[in-house]
């Protein structure tokens, strides 16, 4: 038996890729994704998507809670800079040991209650599957300070699970889930912070524009801040 070249000679690309660079691996979150529920890794790619081409070419983008930022790769297609960071540097450690440099990222250990990265250095800011952990004691300073973050021009989009869907998470997926938001409330609190805000429904892979409460994830974009 033949296991040295594909039957069809354009397949030779996956050895050719396998031999030169080995395989590529899992980050630490996303291989418990793999193991216990892998339909959850269309889900994450589905939001990044959602997040990549609503902030298609821009130059520089800021991750927020990027945990092992197995899917920010999808964001840096469509962008020319990211910059990936999360509170907890075992995260960012695991990130780093994936580095490509065909799909460059800079990853940073970061807290964003404690202050904004680059004070207006981005075009743009998202933080997918992060806002559910804030307490809502502490989000006006994480979400003031995404917005400290950006440009007077800036961008933020926020995904979270919504409130209806936790009725049916499981207690793996609602483990540190403090602060879900409804279609409505996610509306309610960025327009604290912009002048202009989109509310997105998503069930699954699928993002749209239905009902609220039927939702099992939203996402907020909200342009033009509010300057202090």
């Amino acid at each position: 038996m033949n296991t040295e070249s594909t039957k069809e000679p354009q397949y030779d690309v996956c050895l050719n890729l396998r031999d030169k660079k080995g395989f590529a691996r899992f980050g630490l979150m996303s291989n418990v994704a793999w193991h216990e529920d892998p339909k959850r890794l269309s889900f994450l790619f589905s939001r990044y998507k959602f997040v990549s081409k609503m902030l298609s070419g821009l130059d520089r983008v800021l991750e927020v809670g990027c945990a092992d930022a197995f899917a920010t790769r999808v964001v840096r297609q469509e962008v020319k800079e990211v910059v990936a960071t999360d509170f907890d540097p075992v995260f960012i450690a695991d990130a780093k040991e994936r580095e490509d440099a065909r799909w460059p990222v800079e990853y940073r250990v970061h807290d964003m209650l404690a202050g904004p990265v680059v004070p207006g250095g981005f075009d743009a800011a998202y933080a997918v599957d992060v806002l559910e952990h804030i307490t809502p004691e502490d989000e006006p300073a994480f979400l003031g300070n995404m917005v400290k973050s950006i440009k007077p021009t800036g961008v933020v989009i926020v995904g979270t699970p919504s409130v209806e869907s936790q009725l049916y998470a499981s207690t793996a997926s609602k483990a540190g889930h403090v602060n879900c938001k409804t279609g409505e409330s996610m509306r309610e609190t960025l327009f604290r912070y912009f002048h202009n805000v989109f509310i997105f429904s998503m069930n699954d892979e699928i993002v749209h524009t239905g009902f609220y409460r039927m939702s099992n994830y939203i996402f907020g974009v909200g342009a033009n801040p509010k300057l202090p």
